[in-house]
């Protein structure tokens, strides 16, 4: 899985960051959790461990999908998938609005668009 970039609390004022492995530093403080999250998302589809990602590995669903995820199989929204490592991963967004990345065999089409 992805793994260059976490998200951590930053200065204990209840605001987090996104903590960048590869330069072992910070890439955003002052963020809330949510926002976190998804500049933590958002900059794991532009990075691996090495550098910038091949544009081969990233491909964009236009316009994002309604599939299902593996907790319960509840409905999410598919926008990116993500090569990593051989491989693929779903950005996807649930229903509260968090996004995170997903193994793709923890995904499959919702019943709406089998």
């Amino acid at each position: 899985m992805p793994g260059r970039f976490t998200v951590r609390p930053d200065d204990g004022d209840g605001t987090f960051g996104v903590w960048d492995g590869a330069v072992n530093g910070w890439r955003t403080t002052g963020q809330t959790l949510d926002v976190a999250e998804r500049t933590k998302v958002d900059l794991d589809l532009q990075f691996n461990a090495h550098g910038p990602r091949l544009a081969d590995d990233v491909r964009p669903v236009e316009p994002a999908q309604l599939i299902e995820r593996a907790v319960a199989w509840e409905s999410v929204e598919l926008d990116t998938w993500l090569r990593d490592g051989g491989r693929w991963y779903g950005k996807i967004r649930d229903r509260d609005g968090h996004v995170t990345l997903v193994p793709q065999p923890d995904l499959r089409p919702a019943e709406d668009n089998a």
